[in-house]
This record gives structure tokens, C-alpha cells and sequence, in this order.
């Protein structure tokens, strides 16, 4: 930032925009299949949720791979080893608790990006949000459950 201001060519905040960590370089991400499987019969009764469960019946035409029937799960829909639980921006997920944590991503900080746990406070998170700025830790949820400094 200081280097920025220097400068006078920037304002703070382009400055700070222009710190944020950057994703390493990494393949195209390909989704073989973007809709959810659901479960057969799951349009026709209340009863029988959306959730994939695998037709084991007997006489079940979507087990034996009837033509017009819903696809079945198997593995060939799996997304590539390289770009697996990969995010949209190129960064993968870290679940954070504590401040301490944020010391893991030190010097990964361009391939994993923070992730604040939902049990954690307010209070800890500002402090967590803080710190990543500091370490210039990409923190994916850092503006949540922040209340607005407008009452003061």
C-alpha cells in the first residue's frame, strides 16, 4: 500500500485490490454434468425426496437402463484430479476457526483461500479478517455477520 501511495498513482482502495492474492495457473474447469442427479419417482410422490439414492429393485427400469429413463450416478461424471473442489476463481477452500489458523495459508496463499467457520463470532471474525489482510489471505466469506458502523 505504502508503495501505491508513493506513487500517487493509485487510490487506496485499487491499491489494496491490486495486493489481493492472485490464483496460481490452472487447467480450465470442465463440469461433465452441472444439474443434480435426483432420485427416481421423486417428481411423482411427496414422500420420495430429491436426494440420490440408487434404484435397487428387482424390476426397476431405471436399474436395468431403460431408454427415456433419468441417468444413473457412476463414475464417470467425476471432475478432473487437477481442478476437483476447485473454485470458480481458481482457489480452493480452507475452513478457518482462529486466527492461528491463518498461519497454515502463509505461504499458500495463492492456491488455498479462507474460509470462516460458521460458528465463529462477530467479534473473532473481524479479528480473523484482520489478520488475513495482514498475511494477504484471500478470505471468501470475511464480510459476513458484520454489522453496519452507521448507529455510531
Amino acid at each position: 500500500i505504502l508503495f501505491c501511495l508513493a506513487r500517487g498513482s493509485l487510490s487506496r482502495s485499487l491499491c489494496a485490490a491490486a495486493m489481493a492474492p492472485v490464483p496460481l495457473p490452472h487447467k480450465k474447469i470442465v463440469k461433465k454434468k452441472t444439474n443434480k442427479f435426483k432420485r427416481h419417482q421423486s417428481d411423482e410422490f411427496v414422500k420420495v425426496k430429491e436426494s440420490w439414492r440408487k434404484p435397487r429393485g428387482i424390476d426397476s427400469r431405471q436399474r436395468r437402463r431403460f431408454k427415456g429413463l433419468t441417468l444413473l450416478v457412476n463414475v464417470g461424471y467425476g471432475s478432473d484430479k487437477k481442478t476437483r473442489h476447485m473454485l470458480p476463481g481458481g482457489f480452493y477452500k480452507f475452513t478457518v476457526s482462529t486466527v492461528k489458523e491463518l498461519d497454515v495459508l502463509l505461504m499458500q496463499n495463492r492456491r488455498y483461500a479462507a474460509e470462516i467457520a460458521h460458528n465463529v463470532s462477530a467479534r473473532k471474525r473481524k479479528e480473523i479478517v484482520e489478520r488475513a489482510a495482514q498475511l494477504n489471505i484471500k478470505v471468501l466469506n470475511g464480510g459476513a455477520k458484520l454489522k453496519s458502523e452507521e448507529n455510531e
